[in-house]
């Protein structure tokens, strides 16, 4: 993020030299670029405002170069900086903007789009991301989620664009983006423009659209990651031509379905209005959960979770293992059951004292017991998702945003056991953990009870975001497990449906197209207009391949449609499972796990008595940032690439055989890499003097981050004039 004041775009570089301070002696830090005067005293003045217990002192020498000089506690004696501090030099807030930590699910998701899938972490000339190439592990997009629908009566392009512009104004879940420099964090800014473009269908076809808008990603750290495409209507506007299409994509670790509706919702007032939404901002709104969140005891739920979670042996995965199904990308399927038949399966649940999503997740728990080949009882955990929003905020309901959260449900399924007791085993269970909606995969994992003998895991020299799992802790939802979703309807209120209507517009109910499932397979069930259940199953065809999925959507769709059958107090689980006697067990491809990587690698030779520039990776390292630094770098220096992912204490020794006698590091990192940069100088004792600079700059497109990297280098390696 750039500083106050700064041009669109800017980066700002921080450089270290490491001394051995003085009890109570100032840490200097160098800033390096684009930053006048009154823009570094901005800085300085937020630093001293947030983090009080340091004394802050800034001189400026020139634009673009100012000293800061950050005194510890004379308590404390802190010889580092914290992760929050560094995140807010590195990433001061935009003028006006507002900070929120990302907790629970979100930081979840958002560790994901920055983790490449199935690559390296190692800086490559392919890419130089650090993080293997994958898109979204420069938080330049990971999985996107679509949503379409065609438009029904008069369309007025520019009244849409303003009816959107008056949404983003007025919701600041439209005004977010990401910021994980040091730590995770929600910007909100005072300001943002909706993102909308217009397509010809004589220029793209729909199937070129969505996969052009899905290869597009979303720059994690600017604004805006909601956009809209129109697809015009075909020209002559005969009966038999396709209406206006419109494509709404965002990016699941900002905005769940629900919030996306809840914005659907606001966008036709704003349109019915004529393009202006009446009211102010919302409230609440993400502040006002952030401080919610902040305010939860959580002593119950972790006295909860230290007996719920997933055994090891539980199973998770509704295929049998399997070879490489030789596919990739997303797939969807969608199976209809009518409305009678719908009505049947609820009454058949609502008789034994359960809902239908009672009844999907029996069925899905089934498949999980059929793909794992045992007999008599075995646990099985997947995850259903919660929409948190049913919490003791007022208001909370109508919050867009990320609130919901996928939980891990486990029971026990038993062959001999009736239906109805597995039945009653799923609705309790879902009970029990809607008590606890906020909490999240990552807290029950650092929530869970460890055993005695499991060593503690050890710190890497590259923090990520969140813990690993606990040792012990079965696979919970979103680490090889899958997800059922049960979607309550979003129905425009009757009011607004009148207004469209009365200028003849109808507002379609949109459809899914096949997105970023939060794992290997997601199931999601929601009611059509017409009464009937649909199920969607998105999955992974690198893991399950397209005639596996088939199998899998219509062996939960014959169960579903067999169950009210089964209306014998003593009817058995095994019994349903019997309808499944003669079908092929699905099977699925093992995840593909990260390659191996040495500690270090050369990207450049150097001079063999030149000083040594290391670059630090990390997931999140803005993508091509490395490769565009190693290009443009004109000095004798060797240029190294240091790993993450290596054993305690190989990265230090690996550093000191790279400087070897007399040469001298510069540890280097953009991002997230600079903190990992600034943390592994701090870790390398054995070699005083060894590191002479740690150079660590904000988060920017890849030009932006390069250029910010080599004016920090440069002030190292060369004495200003």
């Amino acid at each position: 993020m750039s500083s106050q004041g700064v041009p669109r775009g800017a980066v700002l570089a921080v450089v270290h030299e490491p001394v051995a301070l003085s009890p109570g002696g100032p840490l200097v830090l160098e800033l390096r670029g684009p930053l006048g005067p009154a823009d570094a005293e901005t800085v300085a003045a937020r630093l001293a405002q947030r983090h009080r217990a340091f004394g802050v002192a800034l001189d400026s020498h020139r634009p673009g170069h100012h000293t800061l000089r950050l005194t510890p506690p004379a308590a404390g004696g802190l010889a580092a900086l914290p992760a929050d501090l560094l995140a807010d030099l590195l990433a001061p807030p935009p003028p006006g903007g507002e900070i929120l930590p990302v907790t629970g699910h979100q930081q979840t998701l958002l560790r994901a789009a920055l983790t490449p899938t199935g690559t390296s972490t190692g800086t490559s000339t392919g890419t130089g991301t650090g993080t293997g190439g994958n898109s979204g592990g420069s938080g330049d997009g990971g999985g996107v989620e679509q949503l379409y629908w065609d438009w029904s009566g008069p369309f007025d392009v520019a009244r849409f664009a303003a009816a959107w512009q008056s949404v983003v104004d007025r919701e600041c879940v439209l005004r977010a983006c990401f910021d994980w420099v040091a730590a995770p964090r929600l910007v909100l800014h005072a300001r943002a423009e909706a993102d909308i473009a217009v397509c010809s269908p004589a220029a793209v076809t729909w199937p070129q659209l969505l996969r052009r808008d899905r290869a597009r990603g979303f720059a994690l750290h600017r604004p805006g990651l909601l956009r809209l495409t129109l697809l015009a209507a075909e020209p002559g506007g005969g009966a038999g031509a396709a209406p206006p299409r419109v494509l709404l994509t965002y990016h699941p670790a900002l905005l769940d379905e629900r919030g996306v509706h809840l914005l659907l919702r606001e966008f036709y007032r704003a349109y019915a209005a004529g393009g202006i939404l009446p009211g102010g901002e919302r409230r609440p709104d993400l502040r006002d959960h952030a401080r919610w969140l902040a305010g939860q005891d959580t002593t119950a739920a972790r006295q909860f979770w230290a007996r719920a979670v997933p055994p090891p042996r539980a199973a998770t995965r509704p295929g049998r293992p399997g070879g490489a199904t030789g596919q990739s990308g997303p797939g969807l399927l969608d199976t209809r059951l009518r409305a009678p038949e719908t009505f049947r399966l609820r009454s058949w649940a609502a008789l034994r004292g359960a809902a239908e999503s009672s009844a999907l997740h029996l069925v899905w728990a089934l498949l999980l017991y059929r793909a794992a080949g045992v007999s008599g009882p075995l646990p099985v955990s997947f995850g259903v998702q919660l929409s948190g929003r049913d919490i003791a905020l007022p208001g909370a309901a109508g919050i867009p945003g990320l609130l919901d959260s996928p939980l891990p449900m486990t029971v026990t399924v038993d062959p001999a056991a009736p239906l109805a007791s597995l039945l009653h085993q799923v609705r309790d269970t879902l009970l029990d953990l809607a008590a606890y909606p906020w909490a999240s995969t990552e807290t029950i994992r650092a929530w869970a009870p460890r055993p005695p003998a499991a060593p503690a895991p050890a710190a890497g020299p590259v923090a990520g975001p969140v813990a690993g799992p606990a040792a012990g802790v079965g696979p919970l939802c979103g680490a090889g497990g899958t997800l059922v979703r049960f979607d309550g309807p979003l129905v425009l209120p009757k009011v607004l449906r009148s207004e469209l209507a009365a200028q003849g517009v109808h507002a379609d109910t949109p459809r899914s197209a096949a997105g970023a499932a939060g794992g290997p397979l997601t199931l999601a069930a929601r009611h059509d207009t017409a009464g009937g259940l649909v199920l969607g199953l998105f999955y992974d065809r690198a893991q399950l391949a397209d005639e596996d999925a088939a199998a899998l959507h219509s062996q939960c769709v014959r169960l579903l449609r067999a169950l009210p059958e089964f209306r014998q107090a003593q009817a058995s689980a095994g019994q349903l499972l019997d309808l499944l006697a003669r079908a092929t067990t699905p099977r699925m491809a093992p995840p593909v796990p990260p390659a191996a990587h040495p500690a270090l690698t050369v990207l450049r030779p150097g001079h063999p008595h030149a000083d040594v520039i290391c670059l630090v990776t990390a997931p999140g390292v803005p993508a091509g940032s490395y490769d565009l630094f190693v290009r443009g770098h004109r000095g004798p220096e060797e240029i190294v690439a240091v790993h993450g992912d290596g054993a305690p204490g190989v990265l230090p020794a690996a550093l000191h055989q790279a400087a070897g006698p007399g040469r001298r590091l510069v540890l280097c990192g953009c991002g997230p890499g600079g903190r990992a940069a600034y943390e592994l100088a701090q870790r390398t004792p054995h070699a005083p003097g060894m590191v002479s600079a740690v150079v660590m700059t904000g988060i920017g497109d890849a030009a932006a981050s390069a250029s910010a990297l080599a004016r920090g280098v440069r002030s190292v390696l060369t004495p200003p004039p």
